[in-house]
């Protein structure tokens, strides 16, 4: 199958170039703050599927960057939408638990409502809503506190700071499914592999890795595995301010997933255990 993936450099690209024979844009190719050239792209190729592993994730800087964030979360995958509903081929968009308020502590399933606390999540969800009103076949799917060994994320920065020091404070009442991008890359083109043959499966998915765990779970596993003596401290997220709010409840309900696409939650310690191999920690 002929995969389209935008997003080259990035965790979830680098792992579907990994696992599959795609083809990769980076930003030179397909500049996502250029909307109609995604779009061009798309129909130059004409692939079977495409793959959107590409967004703009400054959390904190979207804050005071909303015009490119909007063009690269929501403008863009509404673009990549319509030109993938106009050739008949699916989509697969990745978005965020950053969608919605964070509050309570039950799972967050795919049609539960949306409020997100920034403009990080605001334009992830006018991305998904662009999606779905293209009326293409897609799934936009769901995930969260995504690490590998590619990139910036939770388990490479808890890795350095244990180069220096022996003791952190982590926030200990953010929880969620910490999820190999490995996993995400797998489901992703496991799913575009259905939507060829069964189009009615398009709609809007969760997946995440198991168990849910706090920040300070996660940290406190990371040095464990990486055999680092760091003692870890829980602290609540008030006493680690940031420009922009975290939602607390991050947990996703991924059941829908399984039921539609047999699809199981990946095992985050797993998934750790296979990126701390790859960084020739263990």
């Amino acid at each position: 199958m002929n995969i389209l993936v935008f997003g080259k450099t990035g965790q979830v690209a680098r792992e579907l170039q990994a696992q599959a024979r795609v083809t990769a844009l980076e930003r030179d190719d397909a500049d996502l703050s250029d909307p109609a050239t995604c779009a061009a792209i798309i129909a130059a190729n004409a692939p079977d599927a495409v793959i959107n592993a590409a967004a703009y994730t400054g959390v904190d800087k979207a804050e005071t960057d909303y015009d490119e964030a909007q063009r690269v979360n929501a403008e863009a995958p509404g673009a990549m939408a319509r030109a993938c509903a106009h050739l008949c081929i699916p989509l697969i968009h990745i978005s965020t638990d950053y969608v919605f308020p964070g509050d309570g502590e039950a799972p967050w399933h795919p049609e539960d409502g949306t409020k997100p606390l920034g403009v990080y999540g605001a334009t992830k969800l006018a991305g998904e809503e662009a999606v779905r009103e293209a009326g293409g076949v897609h799934v936009i799917l769901r995930t969260s506190w995504v690490f590998s060994a590619h990139g910036n994320n939770f388990v490479k920065t808890m890795l350095r700071l244990s180069e220096t020091r022996d003791a952190l404070n982590v926030v200990a009442d953010q929880i969620g499914g910490p999820s190999p991008a490995d996993a995400i890359a797998a489901a992703c083109l496991e799913i575009a592999a259905q939507l060829r043959t069964n189009p009615q499966k398009s709609g809007t998915y969760h997946f995440a890795g198991t168990p849910d765990a706090s920040w300070c779970n996660f940290a406190q596993a990371i040095f464990a595995s990486a055999k680092r003596n760091v003692a870890v401290t829980g602290i609540s997220t008030s006493d680690y301010p940031t420009p922009a709010a975290r939602p607390l409840n991050s947990r996703l309900d991924c059941s829908t997933t399984t039921a539609q696409f047999g699809i199981a939650r990946p095992d985050w310690r797993a998934g750790l255990n296979r990126v701390l191999r790859d960084l020739r920690v263990v």
